[in-house]
């Protein structure tokens, strides 16, 4: 009929419902892909310190521990019985002057008073006395020849050095430069100022160069040293060369710490820090240490905890699971830390973590399947790096967490914040040095002027410098 609506068919009906279905299955899909997305910037927006390796200093001033930490009623503060921190007297043998003072009378009844205390109080004041730099000079006369007309203009005597400062002035740049992390323009000023050595920026520069030259060798032989232990922790973090991005690598031994600044983040570089295959390495899950044998490797529980922090976070089926391996590994750090503290025998400590062992890979191999497609892509990463989780269960003096690596790239991270990195490759060096210097020695307990003092100084004169080895494998 004409006008009227088309009579509707059983073909049209089901032509309705197959594009209502068409249009229920797209927007089905497209809520799908917004809802992952909208998840995925949720976790983006979580991120912290505790659930991935983001820096502490990162974290807003409302960020609370996880998990918070119970108070304990006590007052703040030092508590009754802890040991006491006082300054250190230094020996009376050299002190400038010592005074015995003592009291007329008594304080009590007005008796004169005599004798001697056989351990008086001592109360000593340390002063800096005017700082004056030792200036020598030489005076080179030009003298003609009577005979032939020619002048003739001496030279330094042997063993004079034609620079303008000596190795202590040079020692005390890498000071400032170095361990307190001053730029070029405040070692100027300092030395100026304070130990009154006229300096320029281009002159600390120029000191700066001199003392990197002066610890090749000694930092050469720490890395071949570092290499060669045993037990070693390594980790990077970014640096930047001029306009060129690099790495920061460090390598941490029980008595020397090496660092290389290099280029890149790959296999190649974590190859030229390490070296060989040697002893056990700990690192956290960076594929660029894949080629070091898992049997040899223990992988950072840190990380891990956080990667379980995050599961946990996501909700669901992944709330459960993080939550459950979260628990592993608190139960896991009470008993390392009894072991620590010698409460357990290391026999027991094995055989405590045998059952764990099994609970924790048990785990990660039900979250391989797991609904949440980022926690089945983390359990399946992690269930395939399972065997460097227990090294440090294996072999004694192998730390479960890779602390000491990254605590000491701390100090290399501030510094690169403070002077955005370096400019040249020369510059990176000396950064590098310097990074291995104050590392390795303040482990050792040995001081850094000194050591740069004398490194410089042997420089100069060509005799064998001073190592950041331990005397004892000399």
């Amino acid at each position: 009929m004409t006008g009227l609506a088309e009579p509707l068919t059983l073909e049209i009906a089901l032509g309705v419902i197959a594009e209502l279905q068409a249009l229920v299955a797209q927007q089905a899909t497209t809520i799908a892909t917004q809802a992952r997305r909208i998840a995925a910037l949720e976790e983006r927006l979580r991120k912290d310190s505790s659930n991935s390796s983001k820096p502490p200093s990162s974290d807003g001033p409302g960020k609370k521990k996880y998990p918070p930490r119970k108070p304990s009623g006590r007052k703040r503060g030092g508590q009754p019985g802890h040991t006491k921190h006082e300054r250190t007297l230094l020996p009376v043998e050299a002190a400038r002057s010592v005074t015995d003072v003592k009291p007329p009378v008594c304080a009590d009844c007005g008796t004169s008073l005599t004798g001697d205390d056989p351990c008086p109080t001592r109360h000593q004041i340390v002063d800096l006395p005017p700082i004056e730099p030792l200036l020598d000079e030489w005076r080179l006369h030009a003298l003609p020849c009577h005979a032939c007309g020619e002048t003739t203009v001496a030279e330094l005597p042997e063993g004079v050095a034609s620079l303008g400062y000596g190795p202590g002035v040079d020692a005390m740049v890498g000071q400032l430069a170095g361990e307190m992390r001053s730029s070029k323009r405040s070692t100027a000023e300092t030395m100026t100022q304070v130990f009154g050595v006229p300096m320029s920026v281009g002159a600390v520069i120029d000191a700066q160069v001199r003392v990197s030259a002066a610890l090749a060798t000694p930092c050469a032989e720490a890395v071949t040293y570092a290499q060669a232990q045993p037990i070693k922790n390594a980790d990077e973090s970014p640096w930047k060369q001029g306009p060129i991005a690099g790495y920061l690598w460090v390598c941490v031994t029980a008595c020397v710490t090496v660092f290389m600044i290099q280029a890149s983040r790959a296999e190649a570089a974590a190859r030229a820090l390490l070296g060989k295959v040697r002893g056990v390495l700990g690192t956290d899950r960076y594929s660029a240490y894949s080629w070091w044998p898992m049997a040899w490797r223990q992988a950072c529980w840190s990380h891990l905890i956080r990667d379980f922090h995050a599961i946990a976070q996501r909700g669901g089926s992944s709330l459960v699971l993080g939550e459950a391996l979260g628990a592993e590994a608190e139960r896991m750090f009470a008993w390392w830390t009894r072991l620590k503290a010698g409460e357990l025998k290391r026999a027991t400590f094995q055989a405590y973590m045998r059952p764990l062992r099994r609970r924790v890979e048990g785990l990660l191999w039900e979250g391989r399947t797991n609904t949440d497609e980022k926690t089945a892509g983390t359990c399946r990463k992690m269930w395939d790096l399972r065997e460097a989780f227990w090294t440090f269960v294996r072999i004694e003096g192998v730390e479960p967490t890779n602390n000491a690596a990254e605590q000491a790239l701390r100090f290399g991270v501030v510094w690169r914040k403070m002077c955005y990195g370096t400019k040249s490759k020369a510059g990176s060096e000396f950064v590098a040095r310097i990074l291995t210097t104050h590392a390795t020695l303040r482990q050792q307990g040995r001081t850094m002027y000194a050591f740069l003092r004398a490194a410089c100084q042997a420089h100069r004169t060509g005799v064998t410098p001073p190592s950041l080895v331990p005397p004892s494998v000399n």
